[in-house]
């Protein structure tokens, strides 16, 4: 079951990720792609430790993937 949280976190990754493939970018980051891709799919809640890996990448705010703030 999807959360307001993790719905909200696959649309910003989605959007962040942009025309890169989610295979490139699961290497890029050092999370496996069938990961991302049940993030994006919001079939898996994201861990701290993946949270953390991803906004260091896109050097964004953890609140601000999370929709927690809007920029």
């Amino acid at each position: 079951m999807a959360t307001k949280y993790s719905e909200t976190f696959a649309q910003n990754l989605k959007e962040l990720i942009g025309e890169l493939s989610v295979r490139e970018f699961s290497k890029r980051v050092g999370i496996p792609q069938p990961t991302i891709s049940r993030y994006l799919l919001c079939q898996r809640e994201v861990s701290l430790e993946n949270l953390c890996k991803i906004a260091d990448y896109f050097h964004e705010d953890i609140d601000y993937l999370l929709g927690r703030k809007n920029y």
